[in-house]
């Protein structure tokens, strides 16, 4: 979404020397054919290779600070194997972290109960100064379906403990799944207090939707938390666009104990948005005129540093300016999981992107909101599901929503009211492989949504294909209302709108074998801390009759 207090981009971004010099070998078009080869060749420089070690070590006993200041992470639960994360960083409002650029041993453990008596795995990893002192561990040999706390150390230092799960194993019969979901948490727009309420949820999972941080500057005071000015260093007052930029923007983040204690509590499964890169970018169009080796530099950068700060496995690292984060993860038969990746592949927004009426550009049918190859992954892997659910995690509103009950009425180039033949061959490869329970998950928008997906939207008696539950802001756009300007026209003009409020918060989704609940959650203000948290709606949907009813 663009906010109304957008931020102006550095003239001159500070990207490595050796980035920069192998942009400027390639011309234009030349760079616009080979972005992929051409960033992947540039981020080679002083990665370490497989299997070796290409920087000095460091005696993790010569710490003289707590690394674990960043918390703790896993991600992407599957039946045998979890994956666990952590980032070394002493002083973490410091481009270096207050580390030299050497490897350190990290030991890990996996235990059953949260005391650590009955540990059983444990192992050390490498945090390597070339992906910042980040640490992945892929435990693998588990038994599923099974609860394990787990903790890191470096030296006399020892992390917080962290609590983890494996999914159940592949095709059996599981009678129920609950998971978190939240998107947009602009960190100087309010305080994380979502997060507070949600790290003390009972949920078996959490699906970050995207925009877990924003590129714009943040002034000393961060914005509308009102900190002491002066509070935050002068490093974070300006755009994200290097490499260092974003890095630093994730120790922000992460320093936020709130979040820290959500991601404790739960394993994520994380996708992201656009403001992890740049405002509405689509593919490789940057949102404003710079030249394509310059964003796709960028890029590059930004991709980099979320796979180092996020639970992900090794499938989804970086190869230069691209990165794989479409993928699928299964919860036995209950569930499928498609997890979108809808700004990497898109087409460029029709009509000047914003609130437009459609015509012949959105209309075009070659254009695309996932590319070609994500589609058929999607079709292809709903043609071999044999889950009772198929969910489909991913960023923009999937829905018809018209801003007004004129005729025509104006829609969002940025959502898939923009790509309407993308949506439509999503929605015909889903009725050809046989989904009877589709549920997409949605974030971005900064209000919780609750739809039905029509298959005729402009036909308030067509069948109901699925449900659409978009979830709310954790802080973005600031407290909000539970009842915006523009509620009654949008419950006007979309019928198949069953639930609109304006409030942060978040939500959680109870997949069973007969019905799914969602209960939308909300905090009345995220501005000051403190905020009690109020369920605002709950929906039913039921296995084979999909549409939301009050629970």
């Amino acid at each position: 979404m663009t906010p109304a207090n957008h931020q102006a981009r550095p003239a001159a971004p500070s990207h490595a020397p050796e980035l920069r010099a192998a942009a400027r070998q390639l011309g234009r078009r030349r760079f616009l054919t080979v972005t992929g080869a051409a960033a992947a060749l540039a981020f080679s420089v002083n990665l370490p290779a497989a299997g070796t070690a290409s920087a000095a070590e460091l005696d993790a006993a010569r710490l003289t600070g707590d690394p674990f200041t960043l918390g703790v992470a896993s991600g992407d639960p599957q039946p045998g194997s979890v994956l666990l994360w952590t980032r070394l960083a002493p002083v973490p409002y410091q481009a270096d972290s207050g580390l030299p650029a050497k490897r350190i041993d990290v030991s890990w453990e996996l235990a059953l109960d949260e005391r650590f008596r009955r540990v059983v795995r444990r192992g050390t990893a490498t945090a390597h100064p070339e992906f910042h002192h980040t640490v992945h561990v892929e435990v693998d040999h588990l038994a599923p379906g099974r609860v394990y706390h787990y903790r890191f150390r470096a030296g006399r230092y020892v992390s917080p403990a962290g609590r983890t799960r494996t999914a159940p194993a592949r095709h059996s019969r599981v009678s129920g799944l609950t998971f978190g979901l939240v998107s947009c948490q602009r960190y100087d727009q309010g305080y994380y207090t979502a997060y507070r309420h949600l790290a003390q949820e009972d949920v078996d999972v959490v699906l970050h939707l995207g925009d877990y941080l924003y590129e714009y500057a943040v002034n000393s005071s961060a914005g509308s938390r009102a900190y002491p000015a002066g509070t935050l260093p002068d490093l974070f007052d300006r755009e994200t666009v290097t490499l260092e930029d974003y890095r630093l923007r994730y120790a922000l983040y992460k320093s936020d104990p709130d979040l820290r204690a959500a991601h404790a509590a739960h394993p994520f499964v994380v996708t992201w948005d656009d403001h992890e890169t740049e405002n509405n970018y689509a593919g490789q169009t940057p949102e404003n005129s710079v030249p394509p080796e310059e964003f796709l530099i960028r890029r590059a950068a930004a991709y980099r540093a979320y796979w180092e700060n996020m639970p992900l496995r090794r499938p989804q690292l970086p190869d230069g300016a691209d990165l794989k984060l479409y993928r699928r993860l299964h919860w036995g038969r209950l569930a499928q999981f498609d997890v979108l990746d809808t700004r990497q592949y898109r087409s460029n927004q029709a009509y000047g992107d914003g609130w437009q009426f459609p015509g012949p550009e959105s209309e075009d049918p070659s254009r695309t909101l996932t590319g070609d190859a994500q589609e058929r992954w999607l079709i292809n892997g709903w043609h071999r599901s044999d889950a009772l659910w198929n969910v489909l995690p991913q960023q923009v509103t999937f829905s018809q929503r018209f801003n007004s009950t004129s005729t025509p009425s104006k829609v969002s180039m940025d959502s898939w009211d923009g790509y309407p033949a993308s949506r439509e061959r999503v929605l015909a490869g889903a009725r050809a492989a046989g989904v009877e329970n589709l549920m997409v998950l949605t974030g971005d928008v900064h209000v919780h949504y609750g739809f039905d997906i029509k298959r005729d939207f402009d036909d308030p008696g067509s069948r109901t294909l699925g449900t659409e539950i978009v979830t709310t802001s954790v802080t973005s756009g600031r407290d909000g209302s539970a009842k915006p300007s523009n509620w009654d026209a949008l419950m006007a003009a979309n019928p198949h709108l069953r639930f609109y409020s304006g409030l942060r918060g978040y939500t959680t989704v109870s997949l069973g074998r007969e019905l799914a609940r969602a209960d939308f959650k909300t905090v009345s203000h995220v501005t000051t801390e403190g905020a009690p948290l109020t369920t605002a709606a709950s929906f039913v949907t039921e296995v084979g009759e999909q549409g939301l009813k009050p629970a």
